[in-house]
């Protein structure tokens, strides 16, 4: 069972300090903790660092809207990170921040190397600039209509309504996400790496014998290599939270330029608080495995630049990445308005946050597939494999132990056959935890769990206790399915290491070590047994989900700030909000095409007593101006006009997609007037 020692760094994607960890989150720190546990008990020589990604344009305007600087405002969320990870059990080695010294000197030092190996060119760009705010615009914090669909509110580089990508110079009608400004188009120096002049030594890292990727991973990086790499924009102007550009003053480092730097700034401090050789880990011929654990809606940046802007700096790059899928809670995307979009702190609230790594581990492959939180299937399996299977062994034998044999153990056990049995998976169990499919792991000891709790019922001691001349066998019999028990528990201690070492202590035994599955309790005091587990109750669950919703109205998001990496985008309004808005029937009297414009419409609406209004809308695709006239539909009348560059459009129609494009015009029912409004 054992190996030669590895030495391993492993790190999990940086969580942004714009806002709390949640539940979703906590998949992949689950899995990398899981996974670094697992190698520590196999005897191998792992350091575990992570950080907070500290920088960007969301950090600078969520300070701002609380009053705080940057700093404090980034220190506050941090400690809040930091205590989320420690109560679910994820025990980094160091956590860091990316605004931190170590990080921009180590982000001075690529830049320059990059730079100096002409990998790094200027170009002057146009770029977004709100007027109001004297600042420029991220393309996430720019809006309008897609110039594919015309779905309107959509994000300056990508729709969500069609999931077309696209530049912000092309959004229809766009408008800051910051002031409401209109914005204007000015010319700025950019700084850009050169990616495309480094395909052919990320390709060569991937193909090495070496470079671990999931297929499907692979498959996707293959087909990114397969184009043309455009060149990468690695700078942002002022104002901007982050670090200056040593060359270029007024000019900062992108966000996601420092952030993957945040993994060795995070190792380095590490290092120098333990007096380790920080080098040696990112040498070019470092010894030291390097994993990083991400979601899957970062790949490019961990698959492509970051391999790339380590061989251009002649540093060491990744010995694998594992990816992760997103969590849907109840089989769909987390939501506010429903209760299941769940804070970490929420859930340690009302549920023990060993029970969710448990179930996270039962559900996690080695794939990248999206995982599902169902509440009712976290209350059955908890319930039916903690309770019911593994602490369900210890609670029907400890009690005779302790009662009977004054604490103390067998001097032999009954069956060995039966812990030779659970000793033969070690080899399978460790084969699916090393590859990160522990779910595979968990099914087997699960089956394990169910094979003791079949020879207990077979050989049932509580009827031994009660049968004269049995106290022998019944000693050794609780002696073997206690020590079944301290098996299972091994296995499962990189899973539930609270749990596993609350029952390790009670065997009077902490050789939480893999080789120590060889080994077996016997003539050993134990101590009397306090229940590990309860039952979860799906009353738990209920309250749990009615806090989340409660916790997220009292708590609004920052203004304008942008959705976290990876983050399931579900907002809510208040009924406030809503009443704000004013939809009337309007019965359309002229419809005709907007010259000029593939898309558009321009639409003559009496609205009643409001009048005539006229609208542009991105409508052409699905009908004919002629079946329009005469049609009923339902608009946002006090919707400010826009000038547009066909005209000014003096409100807007309702429509629905099913994210195809296509738009379907919303239609009261017969007996609606014009003018009516929406009650």
């Amino acid at each position: 069972m054992a190996s030669a020692q590895r030495e391993i760094l492993v790190t999990n994607a940086l969580p942004y300090a714009n806002g709390p960890i949640h539940v979703g989150h906590l998949v992949g720190y689950i899995q990398a903790d899981v996974w670094v546990r697992f190698q520590r008990m196999r005897g191998h020589d792992v350091r575990y660092v992570c950080a907070d990604d500290a920088h960007g344009t969301p950090i600078m305007l969520a300070a701002e809207k609380t009053g705080q600087t940057p700093e404090d405002f980034i220190r506050g969320i941090q400690a809040e990170h930091e205590a989320d990870f420690e109560a679910f059990g994820v025990a980094f080695d160091h956590y860091h921040s990316t605004h931190s010294a170590e990080n921009r000197e180590l982000s001075g030092r690529i830049y320059a190397a990059l730079r100096d190996a002409g990998l790094i060119r200027t170009q002057t760009i146009e770029q977004a600039f709100d007027p109001d705010k004297n600042m420029f615009l991220p393309d996430r914090y720019v809006r309008g209509e897609c110039p594919r669909c015309g779905a309107a509110d959509q994000y300056g580089d990508n729709c969500e309504a069609c999931g077309a990508t696209y530049t912000p110079e092309e959004l229809k009608n766009p408008v800051s996400a910051v002031s409401g400004a209109k914005p204007e188009w000015r010319p700025s120096e950019h700084y850009f790496f050169e990616l495309a002049k480094m395909q052919q030594a990320i390709q060569t890292w991937m193909d090495a014998s070496d470079t671990q990727l999931q297929p499907s991973v692979r498959a996707k990086l293959g087909e990114w290599m397969g184009e043309d790499l455009k060149a990468w924009d690695i700078s942002r102007d002022a104002p901007y939270f982050g670090f200056e550009i040593p060359d270029a003053p007024g000019k900062y480092f992108y966000v996601w330029l420092d952030a993957p730097i945040g993994y060795f700034a995070s190792l380095k401090a590490f290092c120098e608080t333990n007096g380790d050789d920080f080098e040696r880990f990112i040498a070019k011929d470092s010894p030291v495995e390097m994993w990083h654990f991400i979601g899957k809606d970062i790949v490019n940046f961990h698959g492509l630049f970051w391999p790339a802007m380590l061989e251009g700096t002649g540093l060491r790059t990744p010995t694998a990445l594992n990816v992760n899928g997103y969590l849907t809670v109840n089989g769909a995307k987390m939501s506010k308005s429903r209760g299941t979009f769940i804070r970490a702190a929420t859930w340690r609230k009302h549920v023990d946050p060993e029970l969710l790594r448990y179930y996270f581990a039962a559900k996690l492959s080695d794939g990248v597939e999206d995982l599902d939180l169902n509440t009712e299937d976290f209350v059955a399996r908890i319930n039916s494999d903690l309770v019911g299977k593994y602490v369900n062994i210890a609670s029907r034998c400890a009690g005779f132990i302790q009662k009977r044999f004054d604490g103390r153990l067998a001097p032999r056990c009954h069956d060995p056959a039966l812990l030779e049995h659970l000793r033969s998976e070690a080899d399978a169990i460790a084969a699916s935890f090393e590859a990160r499919n522990f779910s595979a792991g968990i099914r087997r000891i699960m089956t394990l769990a169910d094979e003791v709790n079949e020879a207990i019922q077979q050989i049932a001691p509580w009827k031994l206790a009660k049968q004269e001349g049995q106290e022998q066998l019944l000693h050794e019999c609780c002696t073997t399915f206690l020590n079944a028990f301290r098996l299972l528990t091994l296995y499962l201690t990189p899973v539930i290491p609270g749990i596993c070492a609350r029952a390790l202590a009670f065997l009077n035994d902490e050789a939480a070590r893999w080789d120590a599955l060889a080994t077996t309790l016997t003539d050993h005091a134990i101590r009397p047994y306090e229940p590990l587990l309860t039952r979860v109750d799906t009353k738990t669950m209920t309250a749990m989900t009615e806090d989340a919703r409660a916790d997220l109205e009292a708590t609004p998001a920052p203004a304008a700030a942008a959705p976290q990496k990876g983050e399931p985008q579900d907002e809510t309004i208040d009924i406030k909000d809503f009443a704000k808005v004013d939809l009337r029937v309007a019965k359309i009297t002229r419809a005709e095409p907007v010259e000029g414009a593939d898309k558009l419409l321009r639409l003559t609406l009496d609205v009643g007593a409001l009048g005539e209004r006229q609208i542009l809308a991105g409508i052409k695709a699905a009908y004919a101006p002629e079946d329009l006239e005469g049609r009923l539909t339902v608009i946002v009348a006090n919707l400010a006009p826009r000038k547009m560059r066909f005209g000014v459009s003096e409100g807007m129609v309702t429509a629905a997609s099913f994210g195809d494009g296509k738009p379907f015009l919303l239609s009261p029912d017969s007996g609606a007037e014009p003018g009516m409004r929406l009650a």
